[in-house]
């Protein structure tokens, strides 16, 4: 079998300006990306319409160029791509494997026991699935039913993945009851139809990994491989926070710190340096994932206030 030419992706989401745990995918996924000799595509997940903004779009271009990071062919968004998702669903409703749900999430954690509950909170118990009458004057979501058995991947970072998804999943939305597709599905869908072969992302979405490669069965799709970057975290321990703005791109260049600055605390965090500035051009020779270091790192106020102080 030929194999694949690497084609990645960063896929932000338009709501605000991009803080350092996402500029540092971008750095990383760009990093991988080149390295292999492939392409890096940029996707816009714009798919709400009430977070996503215009400026916001344009800010995320700004701080991507600013760090030095281009990308391929033309930017795609999501709010542009209904037909596609509406296609998707259609060829799982045909299949059987969507259902139309009327349930309320607080019906769903209500009817949630211990065993229900996973990774990202209350599974769904199954409610409309096995047949309840819909609930009147509601419009109804549309559900995908989680085959039974295991799902197994290897995560570049993590390594062997196994997952029963029927108990640790359950059955999830793929559109919403505005008629919006969920972002499980657009994600599906989206990758495919670009040809990207390699995802990297924030560990986060770890747990989104299961019902991804349940649709992409479902549709006849071909799975990427993934790498999951463990996550930039607060010193309290939790995960990395915008701050009022403290942490974006945009707030440290208005302070003056610099691209390489920047960049250079962006590989120390990622074990790829000391932190000496540098362009993102510059991590390139030698870069190998193998080399991200496998932990999370805590982001400590005195190494933002020392790299203003110093630029």
């Amino acid at each position: 079998m030929t194999a694949r030419r690497y084609v990645g992706r960063f896929a932000p989401s338009p709501t605000g300006r991009l803080h350092l745990g996402n500029l540092r995918s971008a750095l990383l996924g760009w990093l991988d990306a080149r390295a292999a000799g492939g392409a890096f595509l940029l996707r816009i997940e714009d798919l709400d319409p009430d977070r996503s903004k215009p400026e916001h779009v344009a800010g995320l271009f700004e701080d991507l160029q600013f760090l030095g990071l281009d990308w391929d062919g033309e930017v795609l968004h999501q709010s542009r791509r209904a037909e596609a998702y509406r296609e998707a669903l259609e060829q799982l409703r045909l299949a059987g494997r969507v259902y139309p749900c009327t349930c309320s999430r607080a019906e769903v954690a209500r009817a949630a026991s211990a065993p229900h509950v996973g990774e990202d909170g209350p599974l769904y118990p199954g409610t409309c699935r096995a047949g309840a009458t819909p609930k009147a004057g509601r419009t109804a979501s549309l559900r995908f039913k989680v085959a039974p058995g295991v799902v197994r991947f290897h995560d570049a970072l993590h390594g062997p993945f196994v997952q029963d998804v029927e108990h640790a999943v359950g059955d999830f939305v793929v559109q919403r009851t505005d008629g919006v597709a969920s972002y499980q599905l657009a994600v599906v869908v989206d990758d495919a139809a670009t040809g990207v072969t390699h995802v990297l992302r924030g560990d986060d979405l770890l747990s989104s990994t299961p019902r991804q490669l349940q649709l992409i069965d479902a549709l006849g799709l071909e799975a990427p491989a993934y790498a999951h970057v463990p996550l930039l975290l607060q010193p309290d321990g939790k995960r990395l926070a915008k701050r009022e703005g403290a942490l974006t791109a945009a707030a440290l260049r208005a302070r003056g710190v610099s691209a390489e600055a920047l960049v250079g605390l962006l590989a120390k965090w990622s074990g790829l340096g000391d932190g000496t500035p540098c362009r993102a051009a510059e991590l390139l020779p030698g870069f190998s994932l193998s080399k991200v270091r496998r932990e999370p790192t805590v982001v400590h106020d005195e190494e933002l206030d020392a790299l203003v102080q110093t630029t």
